[in-house]
């Protein structure tokens, strides 16, 4: 792995700054920042179709990087503004009739529990959760039990949930779908970037993720993996345009063969190609050694924030990641974060809203997320738990 100093040194928010706020988005890395940057002074030079056009290799690289980072193929990629919108471009797909099953679970992210809800407003299905174990995660025994009795017409994990470290085992979900022939859908928006990706292994349909979190890309971009299975089958978006389909006819469109049919045709192309870069910077440290690090500055501050007075670590689960998340009776939510800015260091507040299943039976209305990523150091992680350990 390149070492931390030189990961520091291509990272300038690091200067003034400890970002622990990777979750929410990472600090970008000049390669990601030129690449926006050079793209909008040439749009400003030449004109922005004319800057597509000379950038036209670039942008085919997107989908190649992105490729590469979850072991498919670059017909199997589709840009999207967010993971939020790469996501519900395919929900949207999924041909969902009154009395249908979604099968999820109690981690589910909150935008993509608000979606099922409003579906079954809308559409009349049903929505089930599979429960959790004793250890904290999906209860993987329950899950295959619905997948069997209910026969859902599909079935979608949330890898990492936004607030708490849990990993879930999509690899083994994905395995009982395949066995059942349910679609499958996977949330990666907070572990693409800090978790190595295979969608062969995972055996998803679709997988969402952002490029702003832990891959520390450019906001607004996001991306959008289709398999040759959901792409054979014909699923496609309810209202595709003019870059999903062509018009060939009075009153005929024929769909991309690609997963391209998931995309519109206004494309930010300084961001896309910023996300190419961000893609290509994370394949070059490695996502092994990202995990490795990331896990290790993660378990420190679990560790750390435990030995604090009257401060609980929330997270529960076989498998923990970069989220770490805690709690104080003494902490005052609507104050702690400007404390904490006041010292130059970044993180977040996860409410009640974002975890209305998690939060209440951990016994708490919110939670102080701290996320790590390979760039911080062990003596930044430290000078954070010194910090919360001074706020009465």
């Amino acid at each position: 792995m390149t070492t931390v100093s030189h990961l520091r040194a291509d990272t300038p928010g690091c200067i003034h700054r400890i970002h622990l706020n990777n979750a929410g988005a990472a600090l970008p890395p000049w390669p990601v920042i030129r690449a926006v940057q050079q793209h909008l002074d040439l749009e400003a030079q030449i004109g922005a179709y004319e800057a597509a056009d000379h950038a036209a290799p670039a942008i085919a690289g997107f989908y190649d990087a992105i490729a590469r980072l979850l072991g498919a193929k670059p017909h199997h990629i589709a840009f999207a503004g967010s993971a939020t919108d790469a996501y519900a471009r395919a929900l949207s797909a999924i041909p969902l009739r009154p009395g249908d099953v979604i099968l999820t679970t109690e981690n589910d992210y909150v935008s993509n529990q608000i979606a099922f809800l409003a579906l079954q407003k809308r559409l009349r299905i049903r929505l089930i959760r599979a429960r959790d174990d004793a250890a904290g995660g999906v209860d993987v025994a329950d899950f295959e039990s619905i997948l069997k009795k209910h026969r859902p017409k599909l079935a979608a994990v949330t890898h990492v949930p936004t607030n708490s470290g849990l990993v879930q085992p999509v690899e083994a979900i994905g395995k009982m779908c395949r066995e059942q022939e349910v679609w499958y859908l996977v949330d990666a928006c907070q572990s693409a970037g800090q978790i190595p990706l295979d969608v062969e292994k995972i055996g998803c349909d679709f997988l969402s993720a952002t490029l702003r979190k832990f891959l520390r890309g450019p906001r607004g971009a996001g991306f959008l993996f289709a398999s040759d299975r959901a792409l054979e089958a014909g699923l496609e978006m309810p209202l595709p345009d003019m870059r999903s389909a062509d018009w060939v006819g009075e009153n005929k469109y024929i769909s991309s063969k690609t997963a391209r049919r998931f995309e519109y045709w206004e494309i930010p192309v300084a961001l896309m190609l910023g996300s190419k870069a961000a893609a290509e910077y994370a394949l070059s440290v490695g996502l092994d050694q990202i995990e490795n690090r990331v896990k290790m500055l993660a378990d420190l501050a679990r560790k750390r924030l435990n030995e604090l007075p009257g401060v609980d670590v929330l997270d529960k689960g076989v498998e923990l990641c970069a989220i770490v998340t805690a709690h104080a009776k003494h902490w005052n939510p609507d104050t702690l974060l400007a404390q904490l800015q006041r010292e130059n260091i970044n993180c977040r507040i996860s409410p009640l809203t974002v975890a209305q299943i998690d939060f209440p039976r951990k016994g708490v209305q919110w939670a102080l997320r701290v996320s790590p990523h390979y760039y911080n150091t062990e003596e930044e992680v430290e000078r954070v738990v010194e910090v919360l350990g001074k706020i009465t």
